[in-house]
C-alpha cells in the first residue's frame, strides 16, 4: 500500500493558517483584541503600543468589562469558542463586534500571548492569568488582578517569519493601529479610549452620547462648528452622524467613516450615496468629512462575509443607499453653506470673453481670469524639445461647462481638450525636466503651518525623504504639527495654506514604498494639484496658450494618469454620428 497523499494537517498548523486570514498586521491584533474588549462591556479600553527602531514589540489591551473566571479564561484560547453565538440561527442576528471565536486562538498560535482577568463584582478576590507562546500549552495561574482584562501580546510573527517579512514600515504600521482605534472610537463614542505609544499618549477620547466631541476629540475641534448632523428614517434603515459643509471636503476618503449597527465598515456604495446627496455641491475629486452612523435589522446585514469582518452585505443595500443619499441632501436643504465654494455655473456652450483690450495688467482682469493666468504663467517657460509641434493647427472655439477646450483643425475635424487634463500634461513634463536641472524648490515667504492627525502624523514621518526629493520642506513644529518652509515650484505662488495642507496629506497615502515609484506617484499629483481645474473659466487667449503649450509636449494625447486629453471627430465620423452617411 502506498503512502497517502492527501494528510489531515495538525490543529497547531490548521491555526497558523486561521491566522493568516485574521491576523494580517499588527493593527489586527489590535482590532481583535479592542472588539472583545467593548464586546465585554467595557466603557474604558487603554491600548498601550510599546516598539523598537523597526517593529511593534508589545500589544497591550487593558479594559474594564465584565471580566472572565478561571474556566472561561482557559476556554477562550480554544478555537471557534465564543460566548456571542450558540448556533447556526444566531448568525441571522449578530449584535455584538466579534462572533467567530477564532481570534485569540489565532493570535496565540503566532505570538506570546498573556491574558489576566478578573470578573466584575461577585466573590472573587484573585484574578487568573494564562499564558500560550506559538499555540503551546497553557499556562495556567491565579494571580492578583484588578475587574477587567488585560491582553497583552509580545513577539508578534515569531514563528512566520514570512509574514513579518512583509510588514511595511514602523510608522506605516503605527498608522494602521491609529486607524483602528479612531474608526473603533468612531462606532463607540458611548466608550473612552486611550492608545499609548512608548509611553506616551497619542490619542484620547471620553465617554459621550454626541459622536460629534468624539470627532473633535480625535480630528481637532476647528471641525466641530462645522458638521451638520444626519437624521432620517427610511423603512430599511435609521441614519444618524454629522457631515461637513462642502468647503471642508478632502482629496480622499480618509475622513469618510461608516458604521452599521455600531460596527465599523467599508462601503463603496454608502460613499457613493454619501456623495450624491451633495450634488454639484463637490467637485467630483473630493470627497467630504463624514461620520455616518447606519441603524439596520441584524436579520438584514451579512456580517459574516470575512474573517476581518471588515466587509458586510445588505439586502436592501439599494433602498438604504436611497435614504444616505436622501439623509444628505435634507442635512443641506437650508443650511448656511457661504464656506462653501461657488457652485458651477449650468453646462452651457459660450464663446470665450477676451480680455478687454484696455487692460494692461492682468491684475485688471477678473480675479477668476487671473487665477488661470497666474498658473499658465507658471508652464509658459518652454520644454526641451519644444520646437516639435505634435497637434495640428487648432482655432479655438470657446469653451463647454468651463472644462472643454473646443476647436476645429485645419483638416477641419471638431476638436475637444479636457482643459485639467491638458495642464496636467504640460505640468508633469516641466516637473520631470525640472527635476533633471535642479530647479524643484520654491521657499515661502511665510512658513505654512500644518497640524495633522495623529494617524497622518505616522505617515508624515516615513515620507519626508520621498517629500523633499520632491521640493517641499517640513520641519517638525510641535505634537503632529509641520512648518512647511518650501514647496515644489511647479506649485507657483502659495494662495492658500489648506492646500499644501490636502496635497501632503494626499501624498503621504498615496506614495508607493519603491523610491522611483514614490517619486513618479508624487509628481504626478503635484502637476495634477496645480493644473487648472475643471470648473475654471478660461478667456480665448488663455485657451490658445494652453493648446499651444500642450501641443510642444512629448505626449499631448494623454495625461499622466492616462487619461486622454484630446478628443478629434473627423468630418465623417460626425456626419455618422448625425445619419447623413
Amino acid at each position: 500500500m502506498t503512502e497517502p497523499v492527501i494528510h489531515v494537517l495538525d490543529e497547531r498548523t490548521v491555526n497558523q493558517i486561521a491566522a493568516g486570514e485574521v491576523v494580517e498586521r499588527p493593527a489586527s491584533v489590535v482590532k481583535e483584541l479592542v472588539e472583545n474588549a467593548i464586546d465585554a462591556g467595557a466603557d474604558l479600553v487603554r491600548v498601550e503600543v510599546t516598539t523598537d527602531r523597526t517593529h511593534v514589540t508589545v500589544i497591550r489591551v487593558q479594559d474594564n468589562g465584565v471580566g472572565m473566571d478561571r474556566a472561561d479564561a482557559v476556554l477562550a484560547f480554544r478555537e471557534h469558542a465564543t460566548s456571542k453565538i450558540a448556533r447556526i440561527d444566531d448568525l441571522d442576528r449578530v449584535a455584538t463586534m466579534g462572533f467567530r471565536g477564532e481570534a485569540l486562538a489565532s493570535i496565540a498560535s503566532i505570538a506570546d500571548v498573556t491574558l489576566t482577568t478578573r470578573p466584575k463584582g461577585g466573590d472573587v478576590i484573585a484574578g487568573t492569568q494564562v499564558r500560550i507562546r506559538g499555540g503551546g500549552a497553557l499556562e495556567v495561574a491565579e494571580v492578583g488582578a484588578p475587574e477587567g482584562t488585560t491582553q497583552e501580546v509580545r513577539d508578534l510573527f515569531f514563528n512566520t517569519p514570512a509574514r513579518r517579512k512583509f510588514l511595511k514600515s514602523l510608522h506605516t504600521e503605527l498608522a494602521h493601529i491609529h486607524g483602528v482605534v479612531e474608526k473603533t472610537a468612531l462606532a463607540h463614542p458611548e466608550v473612552s479610549f486611550r492608545l499609548v505609544h512608548n509611553g506616551k499618549e497619542r490619542v484620547a477620547t471620553h465617554r459621550t452620547t454626541d459622536l460629534r466631541e468624539t470627532a473633535a476629540a480625535l480630528f481637532g475641534t476647528d471641525l466641530h462648528a462645522d458638521l451638520i448632523p444626519l437624521a432620517f428614517e427610511a423603512s430599511a434603515v435609521r441614519v444618524g452622524g454629522y457631515i461637513s459643509r462642502p468647503a471642508h471636503s478632502r482629496a480622499d476618503l480618509y475622513q469618510v467613516f461608516l458604521s452599521i449597527n455600531a460596527r465599523p465598515v467599508s462601503s463603496p456604495a454608502i460613499v457613493r450615496a454619501l456623495k450624491e446627496g451633495y450634488g454639484t455641491l463637490l467637485p467630483a475629486d473630493r470627497y467630504p468629512v463624514a461620520f455616518v452612523t447606519l441603524a439596520v435589522d441584524p436579520a438584514q446585514v451579512d456580517v459574516n462575509v470575512h474573517p476581518t469582518k471588515k466587509l458586510v452585505r445588505l439586502s436592501r443595500e439599494r433602498e438604504i443607499c436611497d435614504a444616505v443619499a436622501a439623509a444628505v441632501r435634507a442635512a443641506l436643504d437650508g443650511r448656511d453653506l457661504l464656506s462653501a465654494p461657488p457652485a458651477r455655473p449650468a453646462p452651457a456652450w459660450k464663446p470665450a470673453p477676451p480680455i478687454p483690450a484696455r487692460t494692461t495688467g492682468i491684475a485688471e482682469a477678473p480675479a477668476l481670469y487671473a487665477r488661470s493666468d497666474r498658473r499658465l504663467r507658471q508652464t509658459s517657460l518652454p520644454l526641451a524639445g519644444a520646437e516639435r509641434n505634435l497637434l495640428p493647427e487648432i482655432e479655438v472655439l470657446g469653451q463647454v461647462d468651463t472644462t472643454y477646450i473646443v476647436g476645429r483643425a485645419d483638416n477641419h475635424s471638431l476638436i475637444v481638450i479636457d482643459q485639467h487634463a491638458a495642464h496636467e500634461r504640460i505640468l508633469y513634463e516641466q516637473a520631470t525636466e525640472k527635476q533633471q536641472d535642479g530647479q524643484k524648490t520654491q521657499e515661502l515667504i511665510v512658513p505654512v503651518l500644518i497640524t495633522f492627525t495623529a494617524q497622518e502624523a505616522e505617515l508624515v514621518k516615513d515620507a519626508l525623504p520621498a517629500l523633499e526629493e520632491e521640493g517641499f520642506a517640513l520641519d517638525e513644529f510641535g505634537p503632529d504639527t509641520y512648518a512647511v518652509s518650501a514647496i515644489p515650484i511647479v506649485l507657483g505662488r502659495m494662495e492658500d495654506p489648506a492646500v499644501v495642507r490636502d496635497l501632503v496629506s494626499a501624498l503621504v497615502r498615496e506614495a508607493p514604498r519603491d523610491p522611483v515609484g514614490r517619486r513618479e506617484a508624487i509628481t504626478r499629483r503635484v502637476a495634477c494639484r496645480g493644473a487648472i481645474k475643471a470648473g475654471d473659466p478660461l478667456t480665448r487667449e488663455q485657451m490658445r496658450r494652453l493648446v499651444d503649450q500642450l501641443a510642444h509636449t512629448k505626449s499631448p494625447y494623454t495625461c499622466p494618469h492616462g487619461r486622454p486629453t484630446v478628443l478629434s471627430f473627423s468630418p465623417d465620423e460626425l456626419a455618422a454620428m448625425f445619419r447623413r452617411t
